[in-house]
């Protein structure tokens, strides 16, 4: 039996992401140069031939989904972006600042509440864990399934994936319009490629 892969796809560029603004669950649009770097992954995934697509439900995830070559595929709720709080839509130089803590990241410290809830990392990893239960079965018969979401969401999936806590997640660079593949060497959960 041959073991699957997961494809993991970050959206393209946004105004958000490109200054470097925590976006979770705004949804903003991609911007030029992310629509372009979206269509530029449907030659890198040409000999990619899912058994399953599933996409965040905000437009950044669809529309790269859509020029990468990888639509229609199924919106699935537990992909959507990490929600910050209080701190969506702001960056990290601008809470430290408030803060007056030059230290913080949004994967040490607790998330507040703001405009929404807010969530944890160990909340993401709830969600990361049944994107990956769904993916299971097929995997398991050797297909490849295609997760088209969000940088932290991915890194956190990425980390719960190799048994490691969320917040480890800190420790992977996902660009934005970056292909990534998880899968297995032997019976061992691995990262085959990343950030290319």
């Amino acid at each position: 039996m041959t073991a699957g892969r997961l494809v993991l796809i970050r959206h393209g560029e946004t105004e958000w992401s490109r200054s470097g603004r925590h976006t979770g669950i705004t949804d903003i649009p991609l911007t030029a140069n992310g629509e372009e770097r979206a269509a530029s992954l449907r030659g890198r995934l040409v000999d990619v031939h899912p058994a399953l697509i599933l996409c965040s439900p905000l437009s950044r995830a669809r529309r790269t989904a859509e020029l990468a070559g990888m639509w229609p595929a199924e919106i699935d709720d537990d992909l959507l972006e990490w929600d910050y709080g209080a701190w969506e839509g702001r960056t990290t130089a601008d809470i430290r600042q408030e803060l007056h803590d030059p230290e913080w990241t949004v994967w040490q410290q607790e998330i507040p509440a703001g405009a929404s809830p807010g969530e944890q990392p160990e909340d993401v990893a709830v969600r990361a864990q049944r994107v990956i239960r769904r993916c299971a079965p097929l995997l398991g018969d050797g297909a490849t399934c295609v997760l088209v979401a969000h940088g932290h969401f991915l890194r956190i999936l990425t980390a719960t994936w190799l048994g490691l806590p969320a917040r480890d997640g800190r420790l992977w660079v996902l660009d934005a319009g970056a292909v990534s593949m998880l899968g297995f060497e032997r019976t061992q959960r691995a990262i085959v490629t990343w950030n290319c």
